[in-house]
């Protein structure tokens, strides 16, 4: 049975303009930070994965891709196990309105169909006239989304910086700004007066969203909303799910029961929920 190329190499060589590579990840896998010279289209069709660029965070469940232009250094993790399928775009498909930095995608129903479609065609034979009109109609189905909690802003200055760095690694840590500010070596003030800077909002917001965000590869794997909450931090589920359903839009036992999640709430106005 022959196996589809999962050599990047290979699609980022191709004489087509558009191509799809498919491949496993298992959980936890990290693909170091790379460039590629086509833009792609990143989306998990099963799992969630998580891609970083110098200026952000995006995380991907199956409702959800990021266009990633070519030329911008990222990387990318596993979140759980993962069934990617990447297009691969050449410069000269790409057309004019297409966003020069990254942005995240609505994958339709219909887009994720186009998606797989093209993943299957092989890597270099012609294209017959009907997977050309797919190829054609993939680009018109393309949605672009606030970015919203899916995306995480990362900062600028070292000392926020660091402060980022630790609750994305542990995001229910509960310490509060006055403790961060003793160990980032400024005060309180300094620190409120940089995530209003670099954010538009405040650190309890951002803590919010980095939680959100790190709830949704559990909740994926199907793990209970009050084991998920107490490890973020909350008291109760009940804390958890009222912070989940403002930020998400939908309560945390919902919200893969749909093809497309609803509109996410906007974070820039929820400044003042319970951390």
């Amino acid at each position: 049975m022959h196996t589809k190329s999962t050599n990047p190499e290979d699609y980022e060589k191709s004489r087509h303009s558009i191509v799809a590579m498919p491949k496993e990840y298992p959980s936890g896998f990290h693909v170091r930070s790379h460039v590629h010279q086509r833009s792609q289209l990143i989306h998990a069709t099963a799992g969630v994965m998580e891609v970083m660029t110098a200026d952000g965070l995006w995380l991907l469940p199956p409702q959800r891709g990021v266009w990633m232009p070519g030329g911008i250094a990222h990387e990318m993790r596993a979140k759980s196990d993962v069934s990617l399928r990447t297009l691969y775009i050449a410069g000269d498909a790409c057309p004019g309105s297409f966003p020069e930095q990254p942005r995240a995608v609505r994958v339709s129903t219909l887009l994720r169909e186009l998606i797989l479609r093209v993943a299957r065609m092989p890597l270099e034979r012609e294209r017959t006239e009907h997977e050309q009109r797919v190829l054609d109609l993939l680009l018109y189905e393309i949605t672009w989304e606030a970015d919203g909690v899916l995306h995480l802003p990362m900062p600028k200055d070292k000392r926020l910086a660091g402060i980022c760095r630790a609750l994305i690694d542990n995001p229910g840590d509960g310490r509060n700004l006055e403790e961060w500010a003793a160990l980032a070596g400024a005060s309180s003030r300094t620190l409120a007066r940089l995530f209003k800077r670099e954010f538009g909002s405040n650190f309890l917001l951002w803590r919010k969203q980095v939680r959100a965000l790190s709830a949704i590869p559990r909740l994926a794997a199907s793990e209970p909303v009050g084991i998920v909450a107490a490890d973020l931090g909350y008291e109760t589920p009940g804390a958890f799910t009222a912070m989940f359903r403002r930020m998400m839009g939908e309560n945390p036992s919902r919200y893969f029961d749909a093809d497309i999640p609803p509109q996410l709430g906007d974070p820039h106005l929820i400044l003042s929920d319970l951390a």
